[in-house]
């Protein structure tokens, strides 16, 4: 067993030594933006397949911004007229552009559609901003998002805020896992001029880039994800606004999320296949974005490793109370104990990384103090069950976007 403690440390070591040399290389970066003079004709693409129960709720607020969109150059992308989202939208005077390609059923598919038939009417707008039906935008979503714009990022997200937090204790943990995207890794990416990671929803993207493509041209489980990894590629600057805030909604049931993490690990590891090669020999200490593409090309493999130590050494115990069972009850003892304890330093070392994250938000994000201090003991569970997910997600032979229902209004 010995031998099997020996490969368990030297994988979380690797693993540690990896994300050491990542952090300190990669903070070798200079990819800032060049200011433009594009003008502030945007529009809104919101991919909305039988979304009748939420879409309203995102018109209403796009209609109350300060910063005035005008809702003609808002596209509800939907499947059917029969949809009753179609009627809605009509109602608040944004236009409808009904699906053809309907065999295609991902989100980067329904965004390309629409863009082409937006550029075939031979329209020309400064940004495309994307939403999710469920979405709902503070009232200046568009006015702080205006001086990011006007220094020339190429790309930008806004800050992800929960709108159905306190109605599920898996809702406000799933709510966390985007305030570690964000707030913890993109808010340092942005300090040191690094790509950001988009994460589905709440981002603009620069007119020239889209006519550029003819569409959108990312298709995978995880387009978000692909657009990061492009930008990452073809040095386009990108920047976390935190001034920003847009609700999303979290599903309520377990179930869902499990589903939700398994599209998108396999999502990941579907792109990682399309750009680690290109990423990896486009490396370039003289490259002024050489920090992100560092940091791309690792991408999560550090703390792969440190899992895998971490599974190994799980693992070994097991063996032995199985192989100690009716052979020797004291030493049987000693690694039940072991396993215990072996449980336990996982548990609270995750529900203090837990309790860093929800100090960090502070007030901004929408929980309660009862609903923080029920997904500060909850968060370590849902962070452990990524690893059955992670299992399925790679030994599936395919994995599916399932429909999550949403319909929770945001309180006021």
């Amino acid at each position: 067993m010995i031998v099997f403690r020996v490969i368990s440390l030297t994988l979380i070591l690797i693993g540690v030594f990896m994300s050491v040399f990542v952090t300190i290389m990669a903070r070798k970066n200079n990819n800032k933006p060049k200011k433009r003079k594009d003008g502030h004709n945007f529009c809104v693409l919101i991919p909305a397949r039988y979304e009748s129960r939420v879409i309203e709720g995102l018109l209403k607020s796009i209609k109350n911004q300060t910063y005035k969109i005008n809702m003609s150059d808002v596209y509800v992308v939907i499947e059917s007229k029969k949809d009753e989202t179609f009627n809605i939208c009509k109602k608040h005077g944004a236009t409808v552009f009904v699906r053809k390609k309907l065999h295609l059923k991902r989100k980067g598919y329904a965004l390309d559609e629409v863009v082409k038939h937006i550029l075939s009417l031979n329209k020309n707008y400064d940004a495309y901003f994307i939403f999710d039906a469920d979405n709902v935008l503070d009232e200046n979503y568009f006015k702080n998002m205006i001086p990011v714009f006007d220094m020339g990022y190429d790309l930008a997200t806004g800050y992800r805020n929960c709108k159905n937090g306190n109605d599920s204790v898996v809702a406000a943990a799933s709510t966390l896992t985007f305030s570690l995207v964000n707030e913890v890794f993109n808010e340092s990416k942005n300090r040191k001029t690094r790509n950001i990671t988009f994460s589905g929803t709440g981002f603009y993207i620069r007119g020239y880039l889209i006519e550029k493509w003819h569409g959108y041209p990312f298709h995978s489980l995880t387009e978000d994800y692909e657009l990061s990894s492009y930008a990452t590629l073809n040095n386009l600057t990108t920047y976390y606004n935190t001034k920003s805030i847009f609700y999303d909604e979290q599903p309520l049931k377990f179930k869902n999320t499990i589903n939700q993490r398994i599209r998108w690990i396999r999502g990941y590891f579907d792109v990682r296949r399309m750009y680690q090669k290109k990423m990896i020999l486009s490396l370039d200490k003289n490259d002024k974005n050489f920090g992100s593409k560092l940091d791309e090309s690792f991408g999560i493999i550090p703390y792969i490793f440190m899992v895998l130590g971490l599974l190994v050494w799980f693992l070994s115990i097991v063996f032995l109370i199985v192989y100690n069972l009716f052979l020797n009850k004291e030493v049987l003892k000693t690694h039940v104990f072991e396993l215990v304890l072996y449980f336990l330093i996982l548990y609270f070392s995750l529900l203090v990384m837990t309790l860093t994250i929800v100090i960090i938000e502070g007030n901004k994000i929408d929980l309660s103090l009862k609903t923080k201090i029920k997904v500060l003991f909850y968060n370590p569970i849902f962070m452990i069950s990524y690893v059955p997910c992670a299992f399925k997600a790679l030994t599936a032979k395919e994995v599916k976007w399932i429909k999550v229902e949403h319909g929770k209004k945001l309180k006021k």
